[in-house]
């Protein structure tokens, strides 16, 4: 990923990702771990570009994050949208591709 100068929340995104348990703390962790996965969203990305992060939280808890860059005073931030812990049959899947991609 592209170097990133921080995050850009403000109480709309943050009570919206934190609404399914997910810390903050968390969430900014997810983006330094080394086994990170990021994909675009083109499903989502109407209004502007989407992406979401899937990874292993530092609770050791597999979580996805919907996410987008912000361009503010020169420095390209992430912007959480949205973020959650993964259900089993996600964490199926996630292990299954990472597997393949490591192999």
């Amino acid at each position: 990923m592209e170097k990133i100068a921080g995050f850009n929340w403000d109480n709309g995104n943050s009570e919206k990702c934190q609404k399914h348990g997910v810390s903050i703390e968390e969430i900014e962790a997810l983006f330094f771990n080394q086994k990170v996965r990021v994909s675009p969203d083109p499903n989502h990305s109407e209004k502007e570009t989407r992406f979401f992060a899937i990874g292993m939280s530092i609770k050791d808890r597999p979580i996805f994050v919907v996410f987008t860059f912000r361009e503010i005073q020169e420095e390209r931030l992430i912007r959480p949208i949205s973020a959650r812990y993964m259900h089993e049959k996600e964490v199926q899947k996630y292990e299954e591709n990472f597997a393949k991609n490591d192999e």
